[in-house]
């Protein structure tokens, strides 16, 4: 009797790039993740640098995870792995991989994809400038104890300062710094100036030599500076009645400053001087510690721009520094809608690479909108990738987004 073969099951298809939910927009940027896939290599790694910032950006596009042990846990699920064609980790080796990596290898990345995002600011100001308009400011990130190196209050209170430059022609993140949070602005900003540009400050980074720096760099600013600036005055402009309405009071030439910082600017600078009048939503309640009384007080003050532009309308000064307040609103998305200020990692290193994979996803949601990114488009695509959603569902969002905008 003849012996009945047992047909062997269908071989398993391999998912393809087109097949894989979400990988035609995660498959470029693993692409160029790629090429760091030698760095730091030894025989006993299982886990290499490519792989270790794919994870990182995963686990920004999937809220639910909010731990190293939760995107641990997401490296065991079969599915995962074979989609994005990515191994399974340890937490020692994910540990490791934060001290040993380099995070300068991440920069020539996230330019390549800024690259790639055209210029898309509607205010038409923003673009008569003849430079690129950057606002600049930074923000700190919660630290523990532990990590000794995130020096600020004492050692119970510790913290990182993430340096960071914002394109506003784009509305994209550039140049970050991650230092400790007593590290100081002004030497981050020289380290990263770029000629072309015209910087907006706040009065932070207000140094003379600063100032002379950025001249040097065949670039510009906008900063505001100390009510009580020293400046002699070589000739006060006249301000129209529209722009006294809008809150400017002066604009004035000046020979600003006085002492060595101020000798190495060696042509005149511009000096404005808007009042802000605070709104009633505005104002600021405290308590009489006697009378228990609540008491407000006005929030009205007055805000002074030093500039070497003197070739701008004093109303156009006045809007770009307005401006300067979308870095402020980037850094609250980054922090309280991405959550980038997870600690994934405890050392300057590690966290640095973190902070590089965060402004990458970030710059990766732009790309795929041609828009700054908000919660909603943020969460759409989050419920995209994990399949809650589909190409239509995504479509639609980008078409209402596309709506809107044309509304305006």
């Amino acid at each position: 009797m003849a012996t009945r073969k047992i047909p062997k099951p269908p071989r398993k298809k391999r998912a393809k790039a087109d097949e894989v939910q979400g990988a035609k927009y995660l498959v470029p940027v693993l692409d160029l993740l790629r090429s760091l896939r030698g760095h730091a290599d030894d025989p006993k790694r299982l886990l290499h640098c490519d792989e270790y910032c794919a994870w990182l950006l995963l686990f920004f596009f999937t809220p639910v995870l909010d731990s190293m042990r939760g995107l641990q846990h997401a490296s065991d699920i079969a599915t995962i792995k074979r989609k994005l064609k990515l191994p399974r980790f340890s937490l020692g080796s994910f540990s490791e991989a934060g001290n040993v990596f380099d995070p300068a290898l991440l920069i020539p990345i996230i330019e390549e994809v800024s690259g790639r995002i055209e210029d898309n600011a509607p205010d038409p100001v923003l673009q008569s400038t003849g430079q690129r308009p950057t606002a600049v400011d930074g923000t700190l990130l919660r630290a523990l104890p532990e990590m000794t190196w995130a020096l600020w209050r004492d050692d119970e209170h510790r913290a990182a300062k993430l340096h960071l430059h914002l394109d506003l022609l784009k509305g994209i993140p550039e140049s970050p710094t991650l230092t400790d949070a007593q590290a100081s602005e002004i030497d981050a900003l020289r380290a990263r100036l770029e000629s072309g540009r015209l910087y907006i400050t706040d009065r932070g980074y207000f140094s003379f030599e600063l100032m002379a720096d950025i001249l040097t760099a065949d670039s510009s600013f906008v900063g505001r500076v100390r009510n009580n600036i020293v400046a002699e005055t070589i000739e006060e402009r006249e301000v129209s009645e529209e722009n006294q309405r809008a809150g400017i009071r002066r604009d004035r030439i000046v020979k600003a400053g006085r002492g060595a910082g101020a000798q190495n600017i060696d042509r005149p600078l511009r000096l404005v001087e808007i009042h802000v009048k605070g709104s009633d939503s505005r104002r600021r309640a405290r308590v009489d510690s006697k009378s228990k009384a609540y008491r407000t007080r006005e929030t009205d003050h007055t805000v002074m721009l030093l500039t070497d532009r003197l070739d701008l309308d004093v109303s156009v000064l006045s809007t770009l520094y307005r401006y300067r307040w979308q870095i402020e609103i980037f850094f609250r998305w980054f922090k309280k809608v991405l959550a980038a200020d997870r600690l994934l990692s405890l050392s300057e290193n590690g966290l640095t690479m973190v902070m590089y994979c965060a402004l990458l996803a970030s710059l990766l949601l732009t790309l795929w909108t041609g828009r700054k990114p908000t919660k909603r488009t943020f969460e759409t695509f989050c419920f995209y990738f994990s399949g809650m959603a589909d190409d239509e569902d995504l479509r639609a969002h980008l078409e209402r987004l596309s709506q809107h905008e044309k509304n305006k």
